[in-house]
């Protein structure tokens, strides 16, 4: 099923040229990534099953080591549970991206593994273990960025691939996939892109990032480069629309051009201390070189409420509330570690502390430093606790609940870790975007799923303490 978006016109012109100027970042950061991905390709890297066998037990985090036969990863409070290859997973290119996670009706736990030519279908079983169960490919071409996100019980994937639009699957497809039953024959099944999709949107053609607000049943499909939503459009790269109140029929109220292009944003119902806004979808935009925060409620005007840049930004990337006071946010910055502007000159992860108490004037009031060099890359907090993909170093669990008694970040304390790229282990990391792409941290069972870049999906499982405030 197609469905096309009628997308509202806005004129536009000077926010085109601003997103325009900044895209120059943008197409920089691509191209580092791909040339570093390629010669990591040449050094055998993205080996598939042939270099990264499966793990089927659990291999617990000893004197700083999780071991699975040749494989050994550093860790502190979190063990190894299962681990399948992109290759095992079906992927021809054997790389993969983003990550996210659905749970049953009847609380079966399923992966949603993306990689560059589709996503990868896994189940989490009680004991941690992976069982492959099938794919879904890529819309159109293969691209080494794509994005899943889930409202209810249909996954919503959308890739910088030209003309690839918004794909619409029904995970409930997945409850009948039963490889116990035959085996020794059984192959897993790959999903039709057209017969097997409740819908495909294509009101936009490309996209970085899916944003979803299950609340509100909006996806803000974000990052766009080519299509209706491209920087040089009346969209100008920002915010597009789309309602999938009914899944089988999505459309699009239109897109939000106010503050240029959107890499990553979080939409919530607010219910946090500024009283004005109380009641009001807000979205915390991650603009490039900027928060900035949107009333979104109505679709027809949304209005920016604030935008606040910072010291030592180079490339503003994500970043999550800490609870749900929505008092304080966490920021990454995926250049500065890179590029040597402080606080993050010593390339050492650097994540931004923001007070969102008052929406209209945020205050970045500190930053937290990782003991690890490495690139950071996404991050959720659950908890009291911030679990972030930070590429080389791998999983980073950080309490970081004790951010209002001390806002500059001094409290916060690493607390446990994964480090899926061994490979920079004896010089404590490199700057470079290899290893973590994403972590999904929200399963009822406390397993988390890691997906690396280059190896895989890791099912993970952390031992530590909880939050201490």
């Amino acid at each position: 099923m197609r469905i096309n978006a009628i997308v509202t016109a806005a004129g536009a012109l000077g926010v085109c040229a601003a997103s325009a100027a900044s895209a120059g970042t943008m197409e920089r950061v691509m191209e580092i990534k791909t040339k570093e991905w390629e010669e990591a390709r040449a050094k055998g890297l993205f080996g598939g099953s042939a270099k990264y066998r499966k793990v089927t037990k659990t291999n617990r985090c000893i004197n700083g080591v999780a071991t699975d036969g040749d494989s050994a990863y550093r860790c502190n409070n979190v063990n190894l549970h299962g681990f399948l290859s992109h290759e095992d997973l079906g992927s021809s290119t054997k790389a993969g991206n983003d990550v996210w996670g659905w749970t049953s009706p009847t609380g079966r736990e399923f992966g949603i593994v993306g990689q560059t030519d589709g996503v990868g279908f896994v189940e989490i079983t009680k004991n941690g273990n992976l069982e492959y169960l099938g794919r879904l490919d890529t819309q159109t071409t293969a691209t080494s960025w794509r994005d899943i996100k889930v409202i209810g019980h249909h996954a919503y994937v959308g890739a910088e691939s030209p003309d690839h639009g918004l794909q619409v699957f029904d995970l409930t497809k997945l409850l009948d996939v039963k490889p116990w039953w035959n085996p020794f024959f059984w192959k897993p099944k790959v999903f039709d892109k057209t017969r097997d999709l409740t819908a495909l949107f294509t009101g936009f053609g490309s996209s970085h990032n899916i944003v979803a607000h299950e609340a509100t049943n909006m996806i803000y499909a974000v990052g766009g480069r080519s299509g209706a939503n491209a920087r040089n459009t009346s969209c100008a790269g920002g915010m597009f629309m789309v309602d999938v109140s009914n899944p089988s029929k999505p459309f699009s109220p239109g897109c939000i051009p106010h503050d240029g292009y959107v890499h990553d944003a979080q939409c919530v119902l607010y219910t946090g201390p500024t009283e004005k806004y109380r009641g009001r979808e807000i979205c915390f935009n991650y603009n490039e070189k900027r928060l900035t925060i949107m009333d979104v409620t109505d679709k027809a005007n949304p209005v920016v409420i604030s935008r606040t840049p910072y010291v030592g930004f180079a490339y503003t990337h994500q970043g999550w509330l800490v609870d749900e006071t929505m008092t304080f946010l966490l920021l990454d910055d995926e250049l500065d570690e890179r590029d040597g502007t402080n606080p993050g000159a010593d390339g050492r992860t650097t994540t931004y502390i923001f007070n969102v108490t008052n929406l209209e004037a945020p205050v970045n009031t500190g930053h937290y430093k990782s003991p690890a060099k490495s690139i950071d890359h996404n991050q959720y907090v659950v908890n009291g606790l911030t679990y972030q993909a930070n590429y080389g170093s791998g999983l980073r669990i950080v309490d970081v609940s004790g951010v209002e008694l001390d806002p500059t970040g001094g409290n916060f304390e690493e607390v446990g870790f994964f480090d899926c790229h061994p490979e920079d282990d004896d010089v404590n990391g490199v700057v470079a975007f290899l290893g973590t792409w994403s972590v999904y941290p929200y399963f009822k069972s406390g397993y988390i799923l890691l997906n690396s870049i280059e190896r895989g999906i890791f099912s993970l499982k952390y031992t530590g303490k909880k939050a201490k405030y």
